[in-house]
């Protein structure tokens, strides 16, 4: 079973190098901005139209509450000239604008939590965007043939850094003269 599982890893992992041989990482980077960017955008639609609705609400609250006052006066009046079945519709009338009301308070609550999450997500992604586009530039200003090719290759350090037994002998000698000199 070890063995199944180190093949599949090894697999696994030749495919994701040669994947990232052929994806091209100015090309991913300038999609992934333009994505972004999309995103910010659908995003600033959403907090506009969440901002439309909080004033929608609370217009309508302020309605609401207005129609509320007039039919304490109603009431007040219906009361003292003893007009209880009329006095019985406003109190209809009264309950129903509360629930209303009741309902809109939580409708505003909601869009405010949606909003302050909808504007901290937006300046997050901002600020990756323009991380995102901080990089672009230093790709940008290298030249297509100034690419590290390097740091891509990983058996660079065995190639790189291997010393040979004349190079440590002839080393060896250098640090041994060093040292008898002084």
């Amino acid at each position: 079973m070890a063995l199944v599982n180190r093949i599949t890893r090894l697999f696994k992992a030749d495919f994701h190098a040669v994947l990232d041989r052929i994806e091209e990482p100015e090309q991913l980077l300038r999609q992934a901005i333009r994505d972004m960017e999309d995103e910010l955008a659908g995003m600033e639609q959403r907090i506009s139209i969440a901002v439309h609705d909080q004033a929608s609400i609370a217009g309508r609250t302020a309605e609401i509450e207005d129609a509320l006052a007039e039919i304490e006066q109603e009431l007040d009046l219906c009361f003292a000239s003893k007009k209880q079945d009329l006095a019985r519709s406003l109190v209809r009338k009264k309950l129903e604008k509360l629930r209303v009301l009741r309902r809109l308070d939580t409708i505003r609550t909601e869009n405010e939590a949606t909003l302050d999450k909808t504007r901290e997500q937006f300046d997050t992604d901002r600020t990756s965007l323009e991380g995102l586009k901080q990089k672009a530039e230093i790709l940008a200003q290298r030249s297509p043939g100034e690419r590290d090719t390097t740091l891509e290759d990983p058996a660079w350090m065995a190639r790189d850094l291997t010393v040979s037994d004349d190079e440590i002998d002839i080393a060896f000698l250098r640090e041994q003269q060093a040292r008898v000199a002084s």
